[in-house]
């Protein structure tokens, strides 16, 4: 089998036009801990649908040695375009702190390497900005991976537009990650000039979460749905008085749903895809059934009014607060600090 492929970047590669985020490979979302061999079916499963761009992070506890296990195993690591990010590092407190210094670029890079049992990362980011180093310095050290053929694409993920001209400036950047989904559409705002700056200068969207972190799903009713360690219990902006505004919405997305005999959250990826061919939503699940419908979302194609019908549901749902829990929103489209 094989998925529509969408390009990224100006002139980058086709990649799948959905992706898969592996993130909750290490359990972000409170569920208990899948065993190695479920995680191996699950990608051996997704590489036979043709789900081939994969994204996963060094901060992913696990996530990476997964992937490289099944690289190891399969003997197919030719056939996946495979993202993964450094920048976060768990400190002695158990804190994690942000660190985009040349230094821990490189050896960030070794790191996931090694761990993925690879000699090469096909799209490489920078997970979150500092607030001590020049995203030129950073960048640099980027591009120097690529020239020692560690790296081939260079990607960001939720710096500020500012920041994000800096760094293409040094070297083309190929890709640009964000929260995206009905729930979150801070990139189009004319304060962050994010998706303005990203046509501009040629650069794909890859959105994740794009299912409002699985609550525009329908499967869950309310908080009491989550596991008590479910840090989504700690979002202000999905919990408290926004939460039914939440469900209201979903009742919305599931009227266009049944139109297309699809889920809500297929509605969603398809909405996203719709907003133009540089956007790439990358959905995570660790269930085969979600993968499979995930990944068969890109053959929904939603009319122009259905497309503009869930923008108007989107826009006319305010959900005050901020979209991570106190502490994680510092980095949030932060500006790297003036090169001197």
């Amino acid at each position: 089998m094989s998925v529509p492929t969408r390009t990224l970047g100006r002139n980058g590669p086709q990649v799948s036009g959905i992706g898969l985020g592996l993130m909750s490979f290490a359990g972000w979302y409170g569920q208990k801990d899948t065993s190695i061999e479920t995680s191996l079916k699950f990608l051996d499963r997704a590489h036979e649908i043709g789900e081939r761009f994969w994204d996963t992070a060094d901060v992913y506890t696990g996530s990476e040695q997964r992937v490289g296990e099944w690289f190891r195993r399969s003997g197919k690591r030719s056939d996946v375009f495979l993202a993964t990010k450094f920048a976060m590092r768990a400190l002695p407190d158990g804190s994690r702190g942000v660190f985009n210094d040349p230094a821990w670029v490189k050896q960030a890079c070794a790191n996931s390497l090694e761990r993925l049992g690879t000699d090469i990362i096909d799209l490489y980011y920078c997970h979150r900005i500092d607030d001590k180093t020049p995203v030129e310095h950073t960048v640099q050290a980027m591009a120097d991976l690529k020239k020692e053929g560690k790296i081939r694409y260079l990607g960001l993920s939720e710096c500020s537009a500012a920041t994000l001209r800096r760094a293409h400036a040094v070297h083309p950047i190929s890709a640009y990650q964000v929260e995206y989904s009905p729930l979150f559409l801070d990139i189009e705002s004319e304060q962050t000039e994010i998706l303005k700056t990203c046509r501009e200068l040629g650069i794909t969207v890859i959105a994740y979460s794009p299912v409002g972190r699985g609550l525009l799903t329908g499967s869950i009713k309310s908080l009491s749905d989550l596991v008590e360690n479910d840090w989504r219990r700690g979002v202000p902006k999905l919990t408290g008085d926004n939460f039914p505004k939440i469900t209201a919405l979903v009742e919305k997305i599931e009227s266009i749903a049944k139109k297309h005999n699809a889920t809500p959250a297929q509605i969603c990826l398809a909405w996203v895809m719709a907003q133009g061919e540089d956007f790439i939503p990358i959905p995570g699940t660790t269930t085969i059934k979600y993968l499979e419908d995930n990944t068969n979302a890109i053959n929904i194609k939603l009319s122009k009014e259905e497309v503009q019908e869930l923008r108007k549901y989107a826009n006319d749902t305010e959900l005050p607060g901020d979209r991570y829990p106190a502490g994680g929103t510092s980095s949030l489209f932060r500006d790297a600090v003036p090169l001197k």
